[in-house]
């Protein structure tokens, strides 16, 4: 492992994306790693841009991540995983949610939603691994669990135990979508394997 590894979560507001990088940080300082994490919120509310970025290692002084910086990028939507592409580096994996939600512009009809999205990351000698979350979220039977399916996918990129995870995740969220929950990490994991 390099001497510090920077994970940048980006996506839509209302996705979980600050509870995805909240468990794993919490689990990367269990771990026994030093860890420095920021938040953007944006719009979120509007379903605006959010992005989080997480650094771990033996020591780390700041939070922020510069541009070609980003190690591991974890994007809740596609269009989010293009928007971020000046802070990956040839070699970055990103993790990538295959579902689309439309900005304002596409949905209002005075744009398009671009083809190729994904192609546009693949140019750039960059992993990219597909996982529909949503999917996965939608089989547990609580769509709002595909944040969690993509914490189950970058877990296995994580030195980090599984059943750390698990019970980070019995411990933060309410007891009713535990089994839910715990179904969209582990089918998350298996994703994550590309």
């Amino acid at each position: 492992m390099s001497e510090t590894t920077n994970i940048l979560f980006s996506g839509v507001g209302g996705q979980g994306i600050l509870l995805a990088s909240e468990l794993t940080a919490t689990a990367l300082l269990a771990a026994g790693f030093d860890v420095k994490k920021s938040e953007v919120h944006g719009m979120a509310q509007r379903g605006g841009s959010v992005t989080a970025q997480l650094r771990y290692g033996s020591r780390v002084y700041s939070p922020l991540i510069e541009p070609g910086g980003a190690d591991i990028q974890m994007a809740f939507e596609m269009l989010e995983a293009v928007r971020y592409l000046p802070y990956l580096h040839a070699g970055s994996t990103v993790l990538v949610n295959t579902q689309r939600i439309l900005p304002p512009s596409v949905a209002t009809g005075r744009a398009d939603y671009p083809e190729q999205v994904l192609d546009r990351l693949r140019q750039r000698n960059i992993k990219v691994i597909e996982v529909d979350a949503f999917a996965i979220a939608k089989q547990s039977g609580e769509v709002r669990t595909a944040n969690v399916a993509l914490v189950g996918a970058l877990s296995v990129h994580l030195p980090v135990e599984e059943k750390m995870l698990e019970a980070l995740i019995e411990e933060r969220v309410p007891p009713r979508f535990y089994e839910q929950n715990l179904f969209s990490f582990r089918a998350g994991r298996q994703a994550g394997n590309g």
